[in-house]
């Protein structure tokens, strides 16, 4: 007789097996990739995503939504014309500013420099006070103290006060111009969220076990503590995007930001103003894609914070 023992046994293992399959774990997920499942979730980032992903396409090939010349002007077709709002993508359909150029070209073609000072002044001020953060926060002691101090005094300078000094000291004021000045000036938050985190992110078990292996300082601070410590600096970052562009509409409506020949919703908004009784429409269209811009940068700020913040969970 087969001995019922080992035939329990064998009836066993393929049951126990099945138990040992599914109570597998998943495989851990990093920070990037868990942060990146919450944000396909939330509506409020891939609608942001979305208006910024259009945004860009504009920037970059503004032709694909207008074959009208935003510089192009007919007197004939003043800001006394009203729009057409049923002739879409059309020359008339936002109406005509002063000079009789068409504000639906205007509008689509001031996207490319808003986006570029945007980009290029977010991506100066991270790199710029990420690595004087990365260093501060990392030697500390007098190299700490005298990159605080220095931070200190471009803190204290105003953005917007400091950058219209800036841009007096230029003859032809570009979006080159415009990104330096903004740099220049608003790097000292950048350093102070990486310092701060990368202080917290020095004293970790594992940078501690790098060092005692003879890790590099350059290996330990690319390889150990950026990866970990970039996270906050991303957050503030693309926060501070959509202010940036704001700034230079700011700078460009006041005079002292972009000139023409560069298009800019600033300098537009700047010309409506002095219609804005007989022509609200001149000013509502500029003003109104700006407030879009900023807001949709805002709200991916705010989703990528809520997504890299485990407290906010």
């Amino acid at each position: 007789m087969p001995d019922l023992t080992e035939k329990k046994t064998a009836e066993e293992i393929p049951a126990q097996a099945a138990v040992a399959v599914a109570a597998k774990p998943e495989k851990a997920r990093s920070l990037g990739s868990d942060a990146w499942h919450d944000l396909r979730r939330k509506p409020i980032f891939v609608i942001s995503a979305l208006l910024i992903l259009l945004l860009i396409v504009i920037a970059i090939a503004p032709g694909l939504f207008t074959s009208v010349d935003p510089r192009a002007g007919d007197l004939r077709l003043h800001y006394l014309t009203k729009p057409n709002y049923t002739h879409f993508f059309e020359a008339d359909w936002f109406g005509y500013d002063l000079q009789g150029r068409s504000i639906y070209a205007r509008v689509v073609y001031g996207a490319r420099a808003s986006v570029v000072v945007g980009i290029c002044v977010t991506l100066g001020v991270t790199i710029l006070g990420g690595i004087t953060g990365m260093i501060a926060g990392y030697f500390g002691g007098w190299v700490d103290t005298l990159i605080s101090r220095i931070t200190d005094i471009f803190f204290g300078i105003p953005l917007l006060l400091g950058s219209l000094v800036v841009l007096n000291a230029f003859t032809s004021r570009t979006v080159w111009s415009v990104v330096f000045a903004l740099v220049a000036l608003g790097w000292t938050q950048m350093t102070r969220v990486m310092r701060g985190s990368v202080i917290t992110i020095k004293q970790a078990d594992f940078v501690t076990a790098a060092k005692a292996l003879g890790a590099g300082t350059s290996r330990i601070l690319f390889k150990h503590i950026l990866p970990n410590a970039i996270a906050p600096v991303i957050v503030v970052a693309t926060i501070a995007l959509g202010g940036y562009i704001a700034t230079e509409a700011t700078l460009s409506f006041l005079g002292i930001g972009l000139q023409d020949p560069t298009i800019s919703w600033g300098i537009d908004i700047n010309s409506a103003q002095k219609v804005i009784r007989t022509a609200p429409f001149a000013l509502f269209f500029p003003a109104g894609m700006l407030s879009i811009t900023v807001l949709a940068f805002i709200m991916l700020g705010d989703a990528v914070r809520d997504a890299l913040d485990p407290k906010l969970r």
